[in-house]
């Protein structure tokens, strides 16, 4: 009779002890590249106008990356040309872009890809594979979407700047 209370009163202090209000701890994160990756520059099929507006080296894009296993979301700030690591995930950022201030309706949208460092099935080796490039919008999430059923990406701002803006 002593043994099944002594398990509860186990149990119970493990279920008290996997709780806390702390958050879990981000996955490892690697911030390398690797080589094989970080030598292909994103090529979107566009021209950009830089003739208005921020040039395109000094414009920074805010991406917000989720992982849905275990809920944590961060914000990455990119530059165009830029890749950068969060764990098994490489976002790469060709372009970002807003309208003009005098413009309606107000859109912010961003040229990324996504590779994701994952299995292709349970007896091989985990690969980079592409999961999206193409465009983001803010205003229109919809619109193109990344699809992936561990991690999500969506575009939060794009600072630049227009003339006789304040």
């Amino acid at each position: 009779m002593r043994c099944p209370a002594a398990l509860s009163a186990l149990a119970a202090v493990l279920v008290l002890a996997a709780c806390s209000d702390e958050a879990p701890p981000p996955e490892a994160e690697s911030t390398e590249i690797p080589d094989e990756i970080a030598q292909q520059a994103p090529q979107p099929d566009f021209e950009v106008d830089q003739s208005l507006g921020t040039p395109l080296e000094e414009r920074v894009a805010t991406l917000g990356l989720i992982n849905k296993r275990n809920n944590i979301s961060q914000d990455i700030e990119i530059m165009p040309g830029e890749s950068k690591r969060v764990g098994n995930v490489i976002l790469r950022l060709a372009s970002c872009e807003r309208t003009a201030p005098w413009e309606d309706p107000p859109e912010t949208g961003a040229f990324v890809q996504v590779m994701v460092n994952d299995r292709p099935d349970a007896d091989s080796d985990a690969e980079w594979q592409r999961i999206f490039s193409g465009w983001l919008f803010k205003n229109s999430p919809g619109l193109n979407v990344v699809e992936h059923p561990v991690y999500d990406v969506w575009v939060k701002d794009c600072k630049m700047s227009f003339p006789g803006e304040d």
